[in-house]
């Protein structure tokens, strides 16, 4: 037997208690159950085991303290519960991630969801863990090759960079993390799927990450049926995973969809804990959680490797000024916007390159680079200030000379926008600066 394997069964074995202590349910109050007996040991966040009379288990996690009572909420429906019932600490509440769960799916609490055994690593990580100390973090580091030529180019993503995408349903949002996951040069990439609808977690990983995908991957999913603590947990337990590998000096690819949900699980677990809803029914509690999570990500400190990670936003009717968009976009380090719009007229990756930012620029391209970068900004601005104009014939060829070329330009830039493929960096902005030529466009020297 391998070593890990045998600090592995350690770790097993060190969760087993020979003795356990009971308590006794007092009380069920709407989806809220009441115990005695372990209050004076149980904190905040604890799990929790109740044996019903019909020999069904409840599981849940502590959300209040009162004295020798706690609050739990539970994960099902407490229909069936009685008073007296048994209640108990379950193991402990952090997640022990192991190398060897490179190519697996997990749920948030480190049990398989593939039907093949899996054990945990030798040390438990705690699921809210503080991000590197600020003074001993790295800049953000080199470019990134994505595979799709609007992220080699125009909208450039570096090591330890954390971007947000934002997008309502059925715009390519997870066609295009997978693309990432498939793409993006990183050792390892960590998948939190929070809230999916449990069909489409097969579809995911089978046909949008594929096996190519899955086998540098660790993907760990709650389901939209299951309770908010687990979705919750979901993106916790995939930042700690994440974490686990960034400590060992690796590139970490962290992809979490979505944070919206992740947002809205919290905000019926606080609800249900008394916390009093403000931002449109989100507690005040959901900035600091979302800021907090987030601040996980990006550069390591000196002997650490970087989480360089993608927040996938939920924006109903495409409204960035809701909560959860509004916290994203000032904590992060650039966005993306796909556009409903762009998507219906079939062009895949569906950005709003307008509307979209990467704060790893200017540093993260040349002068030359950057030039290109602007001007095919200004053309592309220059055709859709236009557009209703150019699509209606109201537009006479010669009026404005930068307009013509804006036009010239935009069959060939909006397919640019769309292409994926193993194009590298420096052949993605030969071929953007080819496109300006024949647009008759010069871009502006930098500097």
């Amino acid at each position: 037997m391998e070593s890990t394997d045998i600090a592995s069964l350690a770790a097993e074995l060190s969760i087993a208690r020979p003795v356990r202590q009971i308590g006794r349910v007092c009380a069920v109050e709407g989806n809220l159950v009441r115990a005695r007996g372990l209050g004076t040991i149980c904190s905040i966040g604890d799990l929790l085991r109740v044996w019903m009379r019909d020999g069904r288990i409840l599981t849940g996690e502590v959300i209040q303290l009162h004295g020798e009572e706690m609050t739990m909420l539970p994960d099902n429906s407490p229909d069936g519960v009685s008073i007296g019932d048994r209640v108990a600490l379950r193991a402990q509440t952090g997640i022990a991630p192991s190398d060897a769960w490179i190519g697996r799916v997990i749920d948030p609490y480190g049990n398989p969801l593939d039907g093949a055994p899996l054990m945990r690593g030798p040390h438990t990580r705690a699921l809210k863990a503080s991000p590197p100390p600020p003074a001993q973090r790295r800049a953000l580091g080199g470019r990134i090759e994505t595979g799709m030529t609007a992220f080699n180019t125009l909208l450039p993503i570096v090591r330890g960079q954390r971007l947000g995408l934002f997008a309502g349903s059925g715009v390519g949002k997870s066609s295009l993390m997978g693309n990432f996951a498939r793409e993006m040069q990183a050792d390892v990439v960590v998948i939190a799927l929070i809230g999916e609808r449990g069909r489409e977690l097969r579809e995911f990983v089978e046909n949008v990450l594929g096996k190519e995908g899955l086998a540098q991957s660790v993907v760990i999913a709650a389901t939209s049926d299951q309770s908010p603590l687990v979705r919750r947990r979901c993106a916790w337990a995939a930042m700690s995973v994440a974490e686990h590998f960034r400590d060992q000096g690796l590139h970490v690819l962290f992809l979490a969809d979505s944070i919206t949900r992740f947002a809205e699980a919290h905000r019926e677990v606080a609800v249900a804990a008394g916390e009093l809803p403000a931002l449109r029914g989100y507690p005040p509690s959901t900035s600091h959680l979302i800021m907090s999570l987030c601040e996980r990500a990006g550069p390591g400190g000196t002997v650490h490797g970087d989480i360089t990670a993608v927040f996938s936003v939920l924006v109903a009717g495409s409204d960035m000024d809701e909560p959860i968009a509004d916290i994203l976009r000032g904590v992060l380090d650039g966005h993306v916007v796909l556009d409903r719009q762009i998507a219906e007229r079939g062009r895949f990756p569906a950005v709003d390159l307008l509307r979209s930012v990467s704060r790893s620029l200017p540093a993260a391209a040349t002068d030359k680079e950057n030039a290109l970068i602007s001007e095919t900004r200004r053309l592309i601005g220059a055709y859709e200030q236009s557009a209703t104009m150019i699509r209606a014939g109201l537009y006479a060829e010669g009026t404005d000379p930068a307009l013509d070329s804006a036009i010239r330009a935009w069959p060939e830039l909006d397919s640019f926008m769309g292409e994926l493929g193993s194009v590298s960096i420096e052949n993605a902005f030969s071929r953007l600066a080819l496109i300006l030529r024949r647009a008759g466009s010069t871009p502006a020297k930098s500097g």
